[in-house]
């Protein structure tokens, strides 16, 4: 299993997972940097991820959707805040509608992710910041902890292929 740990912090209005992966950053750093491979792995599993529009440099934003199947769509966005390849990247991270407008009614957050390396390959920390307790609640309880989940145990299977 690759997700060592998952820590729900409600003081620090945090939820943090930890996952140790078979390869070096630099491969890891490739799961984020290319938007191909990022819709591989983000979003659960049966609803894979369409970024049209995917730049990690800092200032710059990305669009996605996620497919399910039924076909239904979920639309998100990025806000590159901070980028130190192979390293960390910290992003605002919200949901937004079909033309990729950010959805005001819907709480965005601060994902930061650190990769670190550790004997054999890399620990990847995932750190997302609510603004306050009632955003950290409507996400978790749209199934925020358990999607984050799933969608990083993809990433084994994607190493895998190189």
């Amino acid at each position: 299993m690759t997700v060592v740990d998952t820590i729900k912090d409600t003081d620090a209005l945090t939820l943090t997972v930890v996952t140790e992966l078979a390869a070096p950053p630099e491969r890891v750093w490739r799961l984020w940097s290319e938007g191909e491979q990022l819709g591989r792995w983000w979003g659960p599993p049966g609803w894979p991820a369409t970024f049209p529009a995917h730049d990690l440099t800092p200032g710059a934003e990305s669009r996605y959707y996620m497919t399910g199947p039924d076909g239904t769509r979920a639309h998100g966005w990025w806000r590159v805040l901070a980028v130190d390849p192979p390293r960390s990247i910290e992003i605002q991270d919200g949901f937004s509608d079909a033309e990729g407008n950010p959805d005001d009614a819907m709480p965005a957050a601060v994902m930061r992710t650190e990769l670190t390396p550790v004997d054999g390959g890399t620990r990847m920390t995932i750190t997302t910041r609510f603004p306050d307790a009632e955003a950290m609640a409507q996400v978790i309880a749209m199934g925020m902890e358990e999607g984050m989940r799933d969608a990083v145990g993809q990433i084994p299977a994607l190493l895998a292929e190189g």
